[in-house]
């Protein structure tokens, strides 16, 4: 998969393209049938597939107090993109330049720079250019007049209700990991860069993988029994999301740590991805970091125990 990060890089691309945009914050079902559609359209006349996408959430700049988390992080988007098939992605970092070009401008420079531009795909709802000004109507006044077609879909429904972000995010934050996965035709999961944490539970014999993460969705603080990935090898394992009340008196800022049960060694700087499987219980702040460990003891036996059930 050719990754392109400015319009003008496009004009080395030949044969008919088939452009997708869209800002596609978790890949869901939605996206994936869209992108779908267009790569049926590329077969039929012998073209490529771009995803055109951005590098953060429109509304992280436009509207930062009110920025949803992401689904995603810009690296799982651009592996999930390409696990799909698409031939390119154009990812354009969504700047202060870019927010304030017109939307006919915008697509004019797309134009010149794909001569042989034939079909743009997008969600119906989808806006582009100056303050959203950009959208399916206007996109097809431009298509009569650049001479390419516009392609959307419908809504993609799971359980007779519109799958979007917006709603796996709802999701997510309920702990409905059936619903989450549903809507993004895969089990959710988020990514992270394992760096120091306090080593408290390293003390008590369950060394953990404390990850740092960007503004990303999390469920509900707690303890999950979890599946982790670090490289090519899976683990499982148990972690707590929260703000370590027991360890500090002063609230932590929320901390994901991931205990994996069959590993050791050295994780720092490695990138880890954690997929919830089961919810235990909330975070609870015990009476001494005794009472903590013998908990810690427990929970791990509840959770090898669901994985043997799963195994089952």
């Amino acid at each position: 998969m050719n990754l392109f990060r400015s319009i003008s890089d496009l004009k080395t691309l030949s044969g008919p393209i088939i452009l997708v945009g869209g800002t596609f914050d978790g890949v869901h079902v939605g996206h994936q049938a869209l992108i779908g559609r267009a790569q049926e359209e590329a077969r039929r006349v012998g073209g490529k597939v771009v995803a055109m996408t951005f590098d953060r959430h429109p509304a992280s700049l436009l509207r930062p107090a009110i920025a949803p988390p992401l689904l995603t992080t810009t690296e799982q988007k651009l592996k999930l993109l390409q696990e799909l098939g698409v031939d390119a992605v154009l990812l354009l970092a969504f700047d202060e330049q870019l927010a304030v070009i017109p939307a006919t401008e915008f697509i004019t420079q797309l134009v010149e720079a794909l001569p042989n531009l034939k079909t743009i795909a997008i969600g119906a709802s989808w806006s582009f250019g100056k303050g959203g000004e950009g959208n399916l109507d206007l996109l097809k006044e431009l298509g009569e007049k650049f001479h390419f077609s516009v392609m959307t879909i419908k809504p993609i429904e799971v359980n007779r209700s519109a799958v979007s972000s917006t709603r796996i995010r709802r999701a997510i934050a309920i702990d409905d990991f059936e619903e989450a996965a549903a809507c993004l035709g895969r089990r959710y999961s988020l990514t992270g860069t394992v760096v120091e944490g306090n080593k408290k539970a390293r003390d008590f014999g369950f060394p953990t993988a404390n990850l740092s993460l960007p503004r990303i969705q999390l469920p509900p603080d707690g303890v999950y029994a979890v599946l982790a990935t670090v490289g090519e090898k899976k683990h499982q394992g148990i972690a707590n999301i929260g703000h370590c009340p027991t360890i500090s008196d002063v609230p932590f800022p929320t901390t994901v740590e991931v205990h994996l049960f069959d590993f050791e060694g050295d994780l720092y700087g490695q990138e880890l991805t954690m997929t919830p499987i089961a919810y235990l219980r909330p975070e609870i702040k015990f009476p001494n970091l005794e009472e903590l460990r013998l908990q810690i003891i427990k929970d791990v036996e509840v959770v090898k125990e669901i994985f043997t059930g799963m195994e089952a």
